[in-house]
């Protein structure tokens, strides 16, 4: 298992569009994917749901972690961390 915490940046969060972005970008990989709010790290949500990761409620200067576990899950947390710190095109 890989995780990493990465600080959400952009002014929307996770988001609708964002949030979409984040779940279509999980779903290309084949580890299970997680993500939770390090203030809440008992509410989990599956990464590749939509619903799950709106239901979070991760907004701008929120701190995240991402985990996954599989056969790629060290290029599909690197890849999501890309893309939460690169502020999905909204910075």
């Amino acid at each position: 298992m890989i995780k990493r915490q990465v600080l959400v940046k952009n002014p929307s969060g996770l988001h609708a569009r964002p949030g979409s972005d984040f779940v279509n970008l999980a779903s290309k990989f084949n580890s299970n994917i997680k993500v939770f709010k390090i203030d809440q790290p008992n509410k989990v949500a599956n990464a590749k749901s939509i619903i799950f990761v709106l239901s979070l409620g991760i907004k701008r200067d929120t701190t995240i972690e991402i985990s996954a576990e599989g056969v790629d899950e060290e290029r599909a947390v690197e890849a999501l961390v890309q893309l939460v710190e690169s502020g999905f095109g909204e910075l």
